[in-house]
């Protein structure tokens, strides 16, 4: 995940701080205190770690890549192995910067699971025990009544100093790619439970069609049959209404199977090919025949085309875009269609009161609706899912003059086709 990659890069980077300042310390201590240490072997292990660093930064450079709470564990602990070497080589347990230790074990308790933190304080526990048994110490005396004159004391607040701002500054960014990382969970989480959703409305419309179906059969046979019976044959006033009612149930059957067609087969299955101005202008010309839109600007400004196959997902998607506009505004709406790179951006907007800041601030969420009736806002909220499932994002704002603006931006990617070769559409 992310937030391993993140947590690595986080000690990627305490190591190289770590490297500069033993090089600093090494030299000050040596050449600026006159406290002899064996320079060679100190560089050689600074040298190994520097190496590892580097290794470590290319290891992990990706942030595709997944890192396992073992490869964390190795990490810290070749950190510890590290500072082992240098402290034995510079006094042991009688040389002030041994409490960086501290260090190591925060950040294990921090980024490690509970095994593998309680066996880096063994670890450390032993290294620093091994270092009291088997180093040979610094003749550094402790001169503690000299105060900050005593390299000892100067020793002890110099690492204080160290660990406490090692520490609040990582720690805040781990906790932060924490959080981060909780917070994508809470967001997948609530995808789930949407889609979820999505599947039972799915189930229930396609099997309110199936009911639908009989009845609607029915209504057409007994229409059918009126057309033929007095009064309505010799009266052209009744025959008109049957034959309005004939269309309104036409439309309604039309309708239920279309959900069943979109509730039954996979995208892109027994569906014909098109392309992406054919389809979305059908599909326009589709939703105006069927509505009384007073006012209905439509641009397409796609340029050059692509190849598709037509997705009713997608044709319902556009159509309950519409609808809400249509029923904000019923005297004037606009809708737009543009290619920004790779991506196809829609744009419907209205001239009605636009969106309340609680719709805004929900948009997209279930029955979140000003309109006060059952059921309200499932439009919108098929609209981003759909787009969501396809990869793009759906957008809602209010313009200052007056009304609304939906944007839909999809990857051209989830929906052309690969062209054949040597084949383009004009």
């Amino acid at each position: 995940m992310a937030t391993g990659i993140r947590n690595m890069q986080q000690l990627i980077q305490l190591r190289w701080i770590a490297v500069v300042g033993q090089v600093a310390t090494i030299l000050v201590v040596h050449y600026g205190l006159g406290i002899r240490l064996p320079l060679h072997q100190m560089l050689v292990v600074l040298a190994c770690l520097a190496a590892f660093n580097a290794a470590s930064q290319f290891r992990w450079r990706s942030h595709h890549l997944v890192v396992t709470n073992a490869e964390l564990f190795i990490a810290l602990l070749v950190d510890v192995g590290m500072l082992t070497a240098q402290l034995y080589l510079s006094g042991g347990a009688t040389n002030p910067f041994v409490f960086l230790f501290l260090l190591q074990v925060i950040l294990g308790a921090v980024l490690l699971e509970t095994w593998s933190t309680w066996t880096l304080v063994a670890v450390t526990s032993a290294c620093f025990a091994g270092l009291a048994l088997f180093a040979q110490p610094l003749a550094l005396p402790f001169d503690q009544q000299r105060g900050w004159a005593s390299p000892y004391i100067l020793g002890l607040l110099i690492c204080f100093a160290l660990i406490a701002a090692l520490v609040v500054v990582f720690i805040t960014r781990i906790s932060r790619n924490l959080r981060r990382r909780d917070t994508r969970l809470a967001d997948l989480r609530q995808r789930a439970a949407e889609e979820e959703h999505i599947v039972r409305m799915g189930l229930l419309a396609s099997g309110a069609a199936h009911e639908l179906g009989t009845p609607l059969a029915t209504l057409s046979v007994i229409l059918g049959d009126w057309r033929h019976m007095a009064p309505f044959d010799s009266n052209p006033e009744l025959l008109n209404e049957v034959s309005e009612m004939q269309a309104q149930v036409q439309r309604c059957k039309s309708i239920v199977s279309g959900i069943l067609l979109s509730a039954g087969e996979a995208r892109g299955e027994n569906s014909e090919r098109t392309s992406v101005v054919q389809f979305l202008d059908e599909v326009v010309a589709d939703w105006r025949a069927s509505r009384a839109a007073r006012a209905f600007t439509y641009d397409n400004n796609f340029g050059h085309d692509l190849p598709i196959v037509s997705d009713s997902a997608l044709q319902q998607m556009i159509h309950n875009v519409l609808d809400n506009a249509l029923e904000a505004s019923p005297h004037w709406l606009m809708f737009e269609v543009a290619r920004h790179g790779d991506q196809l951006v829609l744009t419907c907007t209205d001239a009605g009161p636009g969106f309340e800041a609680r719709m805004l601030a929900q948009f997209g969420k279930p029955y979140q609706s000003s309109k006060g009736r059952p059921g309200g806002g499932l439009g919108l909220f098929l609209v981003v899912n759909v787009a969501r499932t396809l990869g793009g994002t759906v957008e809602a704002r209010n313009k200052t003059e007056g009304g609304a603006i939906v944007t839909i931006t999809l990857p051209l990617a989830s929906i052309v086709l690969e062209e054949e070769e040597g084949e383009s559409l004009e």
